[in-house]
This record gives structure tokens, sequence and C-alpha cells, in this order.
């Protein structure tokens, strides 16, 4: 279909579809949350490229979940609709470590809590179909695609289904769906019956054939000759808790090689995940990053949304991270291979950002899930690589990083006309950091901005291990280079150093271990994230089954006063502790020598 002509922004309402003369919409993306038009946000991103392949896209966000009343305020759309949970899975959106209610959102007008449901994906399904029965339903977004298989759930203490069966949705567009959306709107768009409405039956047997998807069915609709996974079935998850790590480490695999199915049996039903769709290169990310957004809140709001404050003056250089960490979803979201936007994209963004109602000269954060691994990329064939770290327990020897090009990408966002400060907020890679002295120490001195943020996460190394992470000699040799270069420049910076509690295999004595250390520095937490099993992780598997990923049995901080125990050898004042807004586990977490920026900044920023 031919581009559409691009909206100031995407309808909300009737009234914005009349005054773009759309009689009806072709796709409408249900959020968890507000409508930020800006890139860092999923339904506007997706919904501006829905409209840049010719598909008249519209947004409901954050609708009623308990009536149809918002979900048909647009109208049926002609196609499908799409569900997302937002930018976070719904359950960490609404609950501490301890299972608490959190008391805000970031992404919500007033920053206030309530304005999704808990599973929203599940929720948000529903009431799509009492609103427009037998309209397809396609699930997206990091709650769908972490829970695509079983997958244990720390806020019910349970392994629970996919959340492709748990919904009764038509299939879920699982990690980065730019062009597997696309392909499933062109599929879709061919199987109208004579009323103009999607033909469910034709659908089905379509959709198992497109990659980046996740359905329900048998085994008769993979394609005839592929390679197939078969993943422990539900059933013996439940009976066998270790056979959540098997299906962890296979879906690792699948994710990573890029080029089999995965199946799972549940119940006498089948969830077939195909093979990941081809994701954006760099081309492809240029062309996204382009669309005009306008980096605002919808107009319609009248309270401030704190995320789209956040990341007004961000830029996002990259996608996917090739550290693997256990404890993090990025890898299997985003996929471990690094996807770079050019220089040029990156200085038209910049350009842009200088344009925006309210520009104060600085650029807050110009990186990714890691900053420094922007260019980075494999020198050898990764479709037959087993490593799920590129970076642990050794930093792979075909693995390319392009530092010194980023040092010169950021002194070119610097020259940019009435750009007067340049940071780097997102972490730092700290094993590949001090592989290059020279642009380490360029970054420190130049756009460090006060605080740099790294994440050791721990300090006992079978710890570290376990979580896929650098040895911590690699963390004090940064520490001296860090404080070295800082005095020389003459300024007054600070590391804000990222640390969790009871971790998989992590004991009281290896949180005293770590306070002892933290104690000779003369250094004194004010925040610390207590481990939170996120679904899909193999951390959460680790959790759940009490072994690590060979299956050898560890100790496992299971029950909250135990977790509370070790939290507060670094946070004496527990009674805080449960009821306390510090958000992490899905982004990031930490606490150094300076207060850092909030759990829900770090999350806005990646």
């Amino acid at each position: 279909m031919p581009p559409l002509r691009q909206p100031e922004v995407l309808p909300m309402s009737r009234e914005e579809m009349d005054a773009l003369g759309w009689e009806e919409l072709d796709i409408l993306l249900v959020s968890g949350d507000a409508y930020v038009d800006h890139p860092s946000f999923g339904a506007p991103l997706l919904g501006r490229w829905l409209v840049r392949h010719g598909f008249r896209t519209g947004i409901c966000a954050q609708p009623a979940w308990d009536r149809p009343d918002d979900i048909l305020r647009l109208g049926r759309p002609r196609l499908f609709a799409g569900v997302t949970a937002g930018s976070l899975d719904s359950m960490l959106a609404h609950y501490t470590a301890f299972r608490k209610k959190r008391s805000d959102d970031a992404y919500t007008p007033g920053g206030k809590a309530g304005a999704r449901p808990n599973r929203a994906c599940i929720a948000y399904t529903n009431a799509v179909q009492r609103a427009f029965p037998g309209l397809p339903v396609i699930l997206g977004g990091i709650e769908a695609s972490l829970r695509r298989i079983s997958h244990y759930d720390f806020w019910s203490d349970s392994v629970r289904k996919s959340v492709l069966l748990d919904s009764k949705a038509t299939a879920i567009t699982y990690g980065m769906a730019e062009n597997s959306i696309v392909t499933l709107a062109r599929t879709i768009a061919t199987i109208l019956d004579e009323t103009g409405e999607v033909d469910l039956r034709a659908l089905r047997p379509q959709l198992a054939g497109l990659p980046g998807l996740a359905v329900a069915g048998t085994k008769d609709d993979i394609p005839e000759g592929a390679e197939v996974i078969e993943l422990p079935s539900h059933e013996a998850i439940l009976d066998d808790p270790k056979q959540l790590i098997e299906a962890t480490k296979l879906l690792e695999k699948q994710v990573h090689q890029n080029k089999a199915w995965a199946v799972q049996a549940t119940g006498g039903r089948m969830v077939l995940v195909a093979p990941p769709g081809p994701l954006l290169d760099t081309a492809g990310l240029d062309e996204l990053s382009g669309l005009p957004f306008t980096r605002l809140p919808h107009p319609a709001y009248r309270e401030r949304i704190p995320a789209a404050d956040m990341i007004r003056t961000s830029v996002t250089t990259h996608r996917g991270c090739s550290g693997g960490c256990s404890f993090c979803t990025l890898a299997l979201h985003q996929g471990r291979t690094i996807r770079s936007r050019s220089k040029k994209s990156i200085l038209g963004e910049v350009r842009a950002i200088t344009e925006v109602k309210g520009w104060t000269g600085s650029i807050s954060d110009v990186g990714g899930p890691s900053a420094n691994m922007w260019g980075a990329h494999c020198a050898s064939d990764q479709s037959a690589c087993e490593r799920p770290s590129c970076l642990t327990p050794r930093i792979c020897k075909h693995y390319r990083v392009a530092q010194r090009d980023f040092i010169s990408l950021l002194r070119a966002v610097s020259d940019v006309n009435s750009v007067d400060h340049v940071r780097v907020a997102s972490g730092w890679r700290i094993d590949l950091a001090v592989t290059d002295m020279q642009a380490l120490t360029t970054m420190i001195r130049e756009f460090v901005g006060g605080q740099a943020k790294v994440a050791p996460e721990h300090q006992v190394d079978h710890v570290l291990k376990l979580m896929r992470k650098p040895g911590f000699e690699t963390f004090e040799t940064f520490l001296d280079l860090f404080d070295k270069e800082s005095k020389k420049a003459g300024k007054k910076q600070y590391v804000i150093p990222y640390l969790m509690s009871a971790f998989p295999g992590c004991t009281e004595e290896d949180m005293r271990a770590l306070h002892a250390w933290l104690d000779a520095r003369g250094w004194k937490p004010e925040q610390v994230q207590c481990f939170i099993p996120l679904p899909g992780t193999a951390a959460a598997a680790m959790f759940h089954a009490q072994c690590d990923m060979r299956g050898e049995p560890i100790y496992v901080a299971k029950t909250d006063a135990e977790r509370l125990r070790q939290h507060a050898i670094l946070m004496p004042d527990t009674g805080r502790v449960p009821g306390g807004k510090g958000r992490g586990g899905q982004e990031r977490r930490g606490k150094g020598r300076k207060r850092p920026r909030s759990g829900d900044e770090r999350r806005a920023r990646r």
C-alpha cells in the first residue's frame, strides 16, 4: 500500500479521524501507556510506521478495561487491533519487589497509579473482543513478548501458560515488531470476506507461516522441512521446575540463532513460535527515526507525563544488547545483535530536538541499553553461536566495538547549533569500556555530566557468574581510572553503581561481603534493587527451580523475609523498603555515592 501523509499526531478521537478524512481505521493500537508521540514509546512508534506503509492507524491509550466505551470510540478497525501493556510489564508497573502496591506510574498523566490493569494484555484483549466480536487481536510489547511461552510469574508465585492462551488473542508479535506487523497487516488485508471483515478461518493457517509471530496451532502448521526446537511442555514444567531452565535455554537459542521454530505443548494445545522476523538494519532504523514525531504528549492531555519529560531530549542510537545478563529482558526481546543508526540520522534527530518547544540547550542522553555498544558487531557467523552472551565469561574474540567512533559521534552532536551540553546518561558496559582507555578517558572528561551509571550489580564472583556479569576487578579498574581522570579534568564527578540484593545464588554472607567493600570505600547506598524475577529471563527460571542454568542446586532467597534480610544488609532502614518507590528490575537499578535518578527515569531511557 502507498504511504499515507503523516498526521501531526495519530488520532485518538473520531474528530481527529474526520480531520484526516479517515472514515475508518485499518488498525487500532491499544496501549497501557499514555500517548506520547516519541520514538521511545512503542504504540506511537509502530503507529507511525504503519501509516508510513499505508495503514490508517489510531491509538486508544489507557482505556477502561471493564467496559467497551473507550475502545469503541474510534470505531471497529478494518484489519485488527494491536494490544500492548505498554513500556513495562503491567505487574512490574504495579508492584514492588516485595509485592506492595506502587503509588505512581511515570507513563500516566500526573504520574498517577491505576490507569492500566493487572495483566494488561489479558484485560485489554478481553475488552477488545467484547467491543468488536470476531476481530483479530494481536499482542505485542514487552509483557506479551516475554510471556510468549510458559513462564514463572513472581507475583502469583506460579508457572503460567503462554499469555497467548490465557488471553485468547489471535497471535503475538514478539520482539521488535516493525517488519512483522507490516507483513501481518498486509496478510490480513488479503483475506477479507464479502462483507469486508476478516475471515478468521482463512487467517489462522496464514499466520503460522509468518516470522516473528507466536500462534496456537499444530505441528502440521509448520512449513515442511523447517528446523524445530521442542520445548518442555507446560505440564512437564509444572511437574519439574528444572524443565523451566531447559525451556529458557532453548528459547534463548532460538532467538539468538534466528532460524528455528520453537513449539510447546500446553493442555492438549500447542504454541508455535516462528523464527524471529527480520530486524530493521541501519537504513530501516534511520527511516523509522526520521518519521515526524512531535516528541510531546498528545495535546489532549492536561497533566504532565513524567516519562515524557525524562526522555524529551534523549537520543537512542542503537537496539539490542550483547551482554545477555541473566536477569535482563533486553537480549530476549530486542536481540543480542546490535543494530545501530547512522551518524547522519542521529544528528538529524538532535537538530529536530533543538526545534521542540522548551529546548534548553542540553542533550540529556545519547546512547542505548549500553551506550558504548553503538557500532558494535560480530565478525563471525552468529547463526551457529551457542553463547548466551557475547561478553561473558569473557569478551568473544569475534566481537568488535567502535568506542572511538562513538566519541566522534558525541563530539559531532556537541557541534550542532544551539547544543551547549551533551551527556551520556545511559549505562556503560564497563568490560568494554576498559578495553579502550583512550576512548574511556575522553568519555570521563567530556561527557559524564557529573554522574556515570555503571552496573557492577554485586561484588562476589559466583553471584556475578550467575548474573552473566564480568568479574568485580573490572569495576575496580574502572573506578580507579574514573577518579584519576575526573581529578585531572578538575571535575567533581560520581559513579552511580547499580546494585542488587537477593539474586539467585546470593546468600546473606555474600551481601555482607558487598557491604564490607562499600564500607571500606565510605559508600553508603541510598537505593538498592531487590531482585525481581522477570518473566522469560534465565534468572527467573533459576529463582523458580532453585538451581543454576546447568541444573546444579543453588541457594535462593524465596520468601519476603529472606529477601528483606539480604536487602537490609545494605539498606538498614528496612521499614521503608517494601513501600518504597524505587522500581528497578525491568530496566535498571542502583545507587552509589550520590542520589541517582529515579527508577522511572532510568526505565524511560531504555
